[in-house]
């Protein structure tokens, strides 16, 4: 219950019937809600680092920040893949691969760190 709390999922099991409810989770839960189920099993298993490909996409950017702010503070290192600027401050290192098939790897520029 606690980690549903962190992702803010926690009305989940009182909508649902309880932790014993059996569902069709794939058309019970929005797409956010299913992101956050995502980040909850991270957050469960605690991994030193996460590959996260678009993971955000369905969720509010304060819900966002929100999770990504907890992982950082847990010690998950995250490597993030998406295009929400939103996310770059939750970084330190930015690779970008851009469209003539160059790429660069630096720093994240100061102006995007919070």
């Amino acid at each position: 219950m606690q980690i549903l709390e962190v992702v803010r999922l926690a009305y989940i099991p009182g909508r649902q019937g309880g932790f014993d409810s059996e569902a069709d989770w794939f058309d019970v839960l929005s797409g956010g809600e299913k992101q956050r189920t995502a980040f909850a099993r991270l957050i469960y298993h605690k991994p030193k680092f996460a590959i996260l490909d678009e993971c955000t996409s369905a969720v509010s950017v304060d819900v966002e920040g929100h999770l990504y702010a907890y992982m950082k503070q847990i010690g998950i290192t995250m490597l993030t893949v998406s295009h929400r600027e939103s996310l770059w401050k939750y970084h330190d290192w930015m690779l970008r691969f851009n469209p003539d098939n160059t790429y660069s790897f630096e720093e994240m520029p100061s102006q995007f760190k919070e």
